[in-house]
């Protein structure tokens, strides 16, 4: 079964650092653009950051510029985003979604996760 798992979300406090995963199965994720998503509470989902296929490219939005960071280990078939300085905005759900051989112009991804949830705060 091909399917892409999020985790490392949890409860923090501003200022505080996570790194969440997108573990993939059944599909080589090397040859996947990711992108990664965040649904605050409220609002639309909007992507906040995207990793190429072999070519690495990397693109964030603005609003987390500096303090996202995307990744991927081939060795372990798993995306990272490793959010430092974190926000009491960047609380949601994130999402990673990949889509074969895309870039960070995809949009119609061949396969989305189910989410792991970050909420920044007391």
């Amino acid at each position: 079964q091909q399917q892409l798992v999020e985790s490392g979300g949890g409860l923090v406090q501003p200022g505080e650092s996570l790194r969440l995963s997108c573990t993939a199965s059944g599909l080589i994720l090397d040859y996947y653009a990711i992108h990664w998503f965040r649904q605050a509470p409220g609002k639309e989902r909007e992507g906040v950051s995207c990793l190429g296929g072999r070519r690495s490219y990397r693109d964030y939005t603005d609003s987390v510029k500096g303090r996202f960071t995307s990744s991927r280990r081939n060795a372990e078939n798993t995306a990272y985003l490793q959010i430092n300085n974190l926000k009491t905005e960047d609380t949601g759900v994130y999402l990673c979604a990949a889509k074969y051989l895309g870039s960070c112009a995809s949009s119609d991804f061949d396969y989305w996760g189910q989410g792991t949830r970050v909420i920044v705060g007391s």
